[in-house]
């Protein structure tokens, strides 16, 4: 199992190599047989497909993985928590060293890391002031936009530029930071599953393992994965520990993405007493506001780069992604009303849908702050999933990894069982069309190929009678939180008296619960 996975890693790196964008100066540029694939039409269609049929393979062992920890028992439900995490540091290893895959955005941090090395603000200039190797690879979209992200993945990157100037090696120096979020996550998540008493070693599979983790997580090398690692990490500390430490943590993660901030709210509610006044919960509130606020600014005034990135959270806005709910809707509604002829302005109701996404966002953040139930952990965690979810959901942009914020917190509750298929399913279709993302627009052969080794593979690994009792079998395992224990025989129980009324009683026993992409030129 983990050397096939393995193998699927390997395959990705080498199709990557051959169809993700890397800067001309490279010097595996310079590789003869590199340049021949990446040259030729038929050479990069090779490296796609390369690429799709080790996602695949790696989507398989995963599946496999989570079979294997659902059904264990004995000493194998004992080593089953390690055998995920080792199993996650083998599928990962391959792609440490690879270019930002399935996304450009790895670039721009190197890029963005430069400028605040070199004492230009991220958050007043774009990549484009600066010159050499390290712009050559950024997106032309982004090259002219200031940075959205918070002070710490720039500091951070500031940090690793001043030791090379080298894009490659900067990237690995990111990824290695996204990575620590991944350990944060293999430390949290088991936790927060004993919470519900779900399987800490399944819900680690299904987060850490899993094709959307793999490609997006760490090919991509998102910052995403960081934030979500700090939030679920700051959830527990406040737990184990005390709830402003936690807070701090959550504003630690807010200082990456803003969207980090959320588990906040949930750190408010597990730390009050079971009903607690609404005064107490607002003043606990301000008080959680006011400590990751501060934490943000401050980090803003240590690190030098200020609070200037507020300005930039407009800027993954002026994209229009298909994944976006309300981008599709006002997008729809807008064309409806060009085809009936109405004078309108450009894009009229795709900016209300999305400003209506917006609110009913708040207005479910808010909802779980002021009424959701306070002084349970199980609440705290539906409630943070709740509104992660919403944020993704009614998003006016949302990319595939946006499904990292969510995936955790999903993963650690007790679903049902077409809820749990559903969650195994959608991160098996992340992953697998991780290649078909927005830099191919124009590639045509490239996306028609990839849809249709898509569209072979995931009745492969979903809908096959193999397939399908692998999912079963997933679902339907019941964890039984601690190992069973002799039950006593018990003595006889006389017999009542005639016509006393009493029946014996029965003993039952309880179990616990669960540059230009080289594709386009094809």
């Amino acid at each position: 199992m983990l050397s096939r996975g393995f193998v699927g890693s390997l395959l990705v790196l080498l199709g990557g190599l051959v169809v993700s964008t890397l800067p001309r100066s490279s010097p595996v540029m310079d590789w003869d047989l590199l340049g021949a694939l990446r040259g030729e039409e038929a050479g990069r269609m090779a490296g796609l497909t390369l690429v799709l049929l080790g996602l695949g393979l790696l989507a398989g062992q995963w599946l496999s993985l989570c079979r294997h920890v659902a059904l264990a028992r004995g000493h194998d439900r004992d080593d089953a928590l390690a055998l995920v995490r080792h199993a996650t540091v083998v599928w990962a290893a391959p792609l440490v060293l690879a270019p930002p895959l399935f996304s450009r955005d790895g670039w721009s941090y190197a890029a963005q890391g430069m400028l605040a090395h070199v004492g230009l603000s991220p958050y007043e200039h774009g990549p484009s002031v600066l010159r050499g190797p390290v712009v050559e690879a950024v997106d032309p979209r982004w090259l002219d936009t200031i940075a959205p992200y918070g002070p710490v993945p720039l500091a951070l990157g500031g940090l690793a530029a001043g030791e090379t100037g080298n894009p490659w090696v900067l990237v690995v120096g990111h990824r290695v930071v996204a990575l620590l979020g991944l350990a944060l996550l293999a430390w949290a998540v088991p936790r927060l599953a004993q919470w519900r008493g779900v399987d800490p070693a399944l819900a680690s599979a299904v987060v850490l393992a899993s094709p959307l983790m793999l490609a997006h997580g760490v090919g991509g090398l998102h910052n995403d994965l960081l934030m979500v690692g700090l939030m679920a990490a700051a959830l527990v500390l406040a737990v184990e520990h005390t709830w402003w430490l936690g807070v701090l943590v959550g504003g630690l993660a807010a200082a990456v993405k803003v969207p980090g901030g959320l588990v906040c709210v949930a750190i408010v509610l597990v730390s009050l007493p079971v009903g607690t006044p609404l005064a107490a919960r607002v003043r606990r509130l301000a008080g959680a506001a006011a400590l990751a606020l501060g934490m943000v600014a401050g980090l803003g005034v240590l690190t030098g780069l200020g609070v200037g990135w507020v300005h930039g959270l407009t800027v993954p806005g002026t994209v229009n992604t298909p994944l976006s709910v309300t981008t599709l809707l006002g997008g729809a509604i807008d064309w409806t009303a060009a085809v009936i002829g109405l004078d309108l302005g450009p894009a009229t109701f795709l900016g209300l849908v999305r400003g209506l996404g917006s609110l009913i966002t708040v207005g479910v953040i808010l909802h779980v702050a002021l009424r959701g139930r306070t002084g349970s952990r199980p609440e705290a965690l539906h409630g943070l999933a709740v509104m992660v979810g919403a944020t993704v959901l009614l998003g006016p942009v949302v990319h595939l990894w946006y499904l990292l914020w969510v995936v955790p917190f999903l993963a650690v509750l007790r679903l049902s069982r077409l809820g749990m298929v559903g969650l195994l399913a959608t991160a098996t279709v992340a992953g697998l069309v991780a290649p078909l993302d927005s830099s191919l627009h124009g590639a045509y052969l490239a996306i028609v190929l990839g849809s249709m080794l898509v569209a072979c593979l995931l009745p492969v690994l979903l809908l096959t009678s193999r397939a399908r009792d692998r999912l079963e079998r997933i679902v339907g395992a019941v964890w039984p939180p601690a190992a069973p224990t002799p039950t006593p025989t018990p003595a006889p129980t006389p017999a009542p008296a005639r016509g006393s009324g009493r029946k014996p009683q029965r003993l039952v026993g309880e179990v616990g619960v669960h540059a230009e992409h080289p594709l386009h030129r094809a």
